[in-house]
């Protein structure tokens, strides 16, 4: 039972990260109908940013806000430069296709600028390990959890009891009656690419300390984030949360328990788990079900 339980906790602190990233991937999707197949290169990128930034001296937490607020304005230019002039069309194809051009170029321009050897990143807090009952957890998993809890509670009150949150809601929901009540859309939307990709750096940050800071770092974790987004609902911030959290703890049983998965083949469980949703259930456990007249 004891090994059972350190399972669902370090289950539970990847899938803090994965809701973290399905956060970003759900915000995106509710304000340009796509999905972002740059979201994890964006974060990467950012991660880099911090690094860099605490190598020229900056303290750690400040260098992980300077990345957000690079990676916050680098995702509202690329919802203004790349995907706006097309976000007009019926055919959402060529987006997709520039966001995986997008996932190309900064791959490749990571390891230009800053090589692909793998780099050390620091973590938040250091200490030995916080005992909570039968299972032990790090103080970096702590400082996750944590930060994810934050992001969340953060996301609620600004969607909830901001105007700009509603006007953003608005305007991702009906844009055409949004901009007839006087609603920047084209604004909101910018808002929303920026927020998305400074919680992807805020994740990423976090991330880098057991992942190593390397180009390919998010490869797999955004696979298991895109599970969750798919699980919860593209459309539903509540719904990638707790698809984070189970995609977590999944994958990490699975790949405990089940012997023939093992740890190289946990990717397999995130996989199955996308197709079983598309099949039985394809606006997830929280996404809103589309209902067309013909």
């Amino acid at each position: 039972m004891q090994v059972f339980l350190q399972q669902v906790v370090d289950g539970l602190t990847w899938g803090a990260l994965y809701a973290a990233f399905a956060m970003s991937i759900v915000l995106v999707y509710r304000a340009s109908g796509i999905v972002n197949f740059a979201q994890g290169e964006m974060a990467m990128i950012a991660a880099f940013c911090a690094w860099q930034f605490h190598q020229w001296g900056a303290p750690l937490y400040l260098a992980i806000l300077g990345a957000m607020a690079v990676a916050f304005l680098f995702g509202a230019a690329t919802e203004r430069v790349l995907i706006r002039p097309l976000a007009s069309s019926t055919n959402h194809m060529p987006l997709v296709i520039i966001t995986l051009g997008l996932m190309l170029v900064l791959n490749s321009a990571a390891g230009w600028i800053w090589g692909v050897q793998s780099k050390e990143f620091p973590t938040i807090v250091s200490g030995p390990v916080v005992t909570l009952g039968p299972v032990a957890m790090s103080r970096q998993a702590l400082v996750i959890v944590g930060a994810v809890v934050l992001v969340a509670g953060f996301l609620f009150v600004l969607f909830q009891r901001t105007q700009v949150g509603l006007a953003m809601r608005a305007a991702a929901g009906n844009p055409d009656s949004a901009q007839l009540i006087g609603v920047p859309v084209g604004r909101m939307l910018m808002i929303g690419w920026g927020l998305a990709a400074a919680i992807g750096a805020l994740a990423a940050s976090l991330a880098a300390p057991q992942l190593f800071l390397q180009p390919n770092m998010l490869t797999a974790s955004l696979i298991y984030s895109f599970a969750a987004a798919v699980l919860g609902g593209l459309d539903s911030p509540v719904g990638a949360i707790i698809g984070g959290l189970c995609v977590g703890v999944a994958e990490n049983l699975a790949g405990t328990y089940v012997s023939w998965i093992g740890h190289d083949f946990k990717q397999a469980v995130a996989l199955a788990l996308i197709l079983g949703v598309l099949l039985l259930k394809p606006e997830g456990l929280y996404g809103t079900r589309k209902v067309a007249r013909v």
